[in-house]
């Protein structure tokens, strides 16, 4: 349905987590190396719970290889630095949103690729950021609202 792309993801039980919300809303996990960990790492194997053999996951060796595989792709990115509302969207489904590492969010020379895509999450004056988890949900789940839930009961 849609596409959750993690670019360089450095804490396993947030992965877990996401991966866990891709299963349950039919989404594809796209996960761009190097990442911080394993994906035999217990933690993050434990965050995912038993929704692993639902997983339709992908690994990239780098970004530029997630771009050659999906040349054709509506990306979002997500950043504190994005001028527009995730919520102000028309999204589709097959969208990909692309979230950057927890610690340092995603680089100038992806969000240079679309300016026009660069999201952003509303929080409080002085907040630096959200759970890379939380982030993924809120903003999964609005694009989700958008075409009706379609196939989730």
């Amino acid at each position: 349905m849609f596409n959750i792309v993690l670019y360089e993801p450095e804490i396993p039980q947030n992965t877990g987590n996401i991966a866990r919300l891709c299963a349950a809303t039919k989404s594809r996990l796209h996960l761009i190396e190097p990442m911080g960990f394993f994906l035999d790492d217990r933690r993050l194997r434990r965050a995912g719970l038993d929704y692993w053999p639902q997983v339709s996951l992908r690994r990239y060796l780098d970004f530029e290889d997630f771009l050659a595989a999906h040349p054709a792709a509506r990306l979002f990115f997500l950043t504190t630095k994005g001028e527009r509302w995730y919520h102000d969207i028309a999204f589709q489904k097959g969208d990909y949103l692309v979230f950057g590492p927890e610690t340092r969010g995603l680089p100038g020379k992806i969000l240079t690729l679309a300016p026009k895509h660069n999201l952003r999450i509303p929080m409080a004056p002085g907040s630096r950021s959200l759970n890379l988890a939380n982030s993924a949900a809120i903003v999964l789940y609005e694009a989700l609202r958008r075409v009706g839930f379609a196939g989730l009961c």
